[in-house]
């Protein structure tokens, strides 16, 4: 440490997935001294997270550095009615990627450690106080900055008085491993206000085998668990999963759809990724959207530490996307999704082009089936 600051770090953050790791590789460009807390002694464990990343995310930032046996190329969307008739989407030099998602965030941990980052597994974060012009965590000493990518109830928000978030979808998703989709270059997606109230139902080839999905609006007053034993029989069929075969990881967990209720940021301590609502409230996709905000926050830090930036917190606030469109068709979802009226227009310009929106940003080619 360095004996004439009066900082033990210039950044801690808490929370080692993709917003959080964003934050501490672009503060150590910098040469700052960053700490990363994470409760977890194994990143790769208990995710929370579908870990599709688009192409921007690949292409345009430190994640296309991913080893290409974590990865698999994804092409085409077909899009499902709660009838199961179907439409292929696609867009010429577009393609997503699943991932081994468990193993890249373990290949993440290790690049925190090559550059620089002390990665502090299995430690949670318990507390902070303000001191000075920085803050004082619990176990890992005085920080000129804190930042909060702890996921959707985030602990430094609770702890440092910033807002939270409110609305939320509720998702499981199960790994079926060494399985094969007969069309493994589609994301295959399911609207059916049966099983997916708000949301949908998906299946996705990865490098180790199917994920298949489901997520609901939540509801606090009246949770319930999504059906994934009647969505698995509702779609087997078409995905070719045979009935026998179980799976062999569930993962579940709260997805934001809205955002911060309250301060994002207060002096010296800001949110990020899950935590600050950076996920799209549509189809709740959040890793390119909450990667981009956590470097933003990262390289403020450094900036603005090296004396060549303005406020981190002023960044920060500004560089939340605002996701007015798809927040006007969340609220359709909510409210008007209705089963016989997907079943009728699956293959109308106005569903062709709600889905583009979603899925490519409006610049999809339809394939119908």
């Amino acid at each position: 440490m360095n004996s004439t600051s009066p900082h033990d770090w210039d950044l801690v953050v808490v929370g080692a997935s993709f917003a959080g790791a964003a934050c501490a590789l672009a503060a150590a460009q910098y040469g700052l001294r960053v700490c990363v807390l994470e409760r977890k002694d194994d990143p790769g464990a208990r995710l929370h997270t579908t870990g599709i990343l688009v192409k921007e995310v690949v292409e345009q930032t430190w994640l296309g550095r991913i080893p290409a046996t974590l990865l698999q190329r994804v092409e085409q969307v077909r899009l499902y009615a709660p009838n199961l008739r179907s439409v292929c989407l696609a867009a010429p030099g577009y393609y997503f990627m699943t991932t081994d998602t468990p193993n890249v965030l373990r290949w993440l941990a290790g690049e925190l450690r090559t550059h620089g980052v002390d990665l502090r597994l299995g430690q949670s974060f318990t507390q902070a106080h303000r001191h000075g012009d920085g803050w004082d965590v619990a176990g890992a000493g005085r920080t000129r900055y804190l930042v909060g990518a702890d996921g959707a109830c985030s602990r430094v928000a609770q702890r440092t008085g910033l807002g939270s978030v409110r609305d939320f979808l509720y998702g499981v998703e199960q790994e079926f491993a060494g399985a094969g989709l007969p069309e493994g270059r589609a994301l295959h997606c399911f609207a059916s206000r049966r099983y997916a109230p708000g949301y949908i139902g998906w299946a996705a080839q990865n490098p180790t085998g199917v994920q298949v999905g489901l997520a609901v609006r939540h509801d606090p007053a009246r949770a319930r668990q999504p059906d994934m034993e009647g969505f698995l029989a509702h779609v087997r069929g078409m995905i070719g999963l045979p009935a026998a075969l179980k799976p062999d990881a569930t993962r579940a967990g709260l997805i934001p759809c809205g955002p911060v209720k309250g301060a994002l940021t207060a002096p010296g301590v800001i949110l990020t990724g899950d935590a600050a609502g950076i996920v799209s409230p549509l189809s709740a996709g959040g890793i390119h959207a909450s990667w981009r905000h956590g470097w933003t926050v990262g390289d403020a830090v450094g900036r603005h530490l090296r004396g060549r930036g303005p406020a981190v917190e002023t960044v920060a606030a500004q560089a939340v996307p605002h996701f007015r469109g798809k927040r006007m068709l969340r609220w359709a979802m909510d409210h008007l999704q209705l089963d016989w009226p997907m079943d009728l227009m699956l293959q109308s310009g106005m569903v062709r082009r709600a889905a583009e929106q979603i899925y490519f940003h409006r610049r999809g080619l339809r394939m119908d089936r």
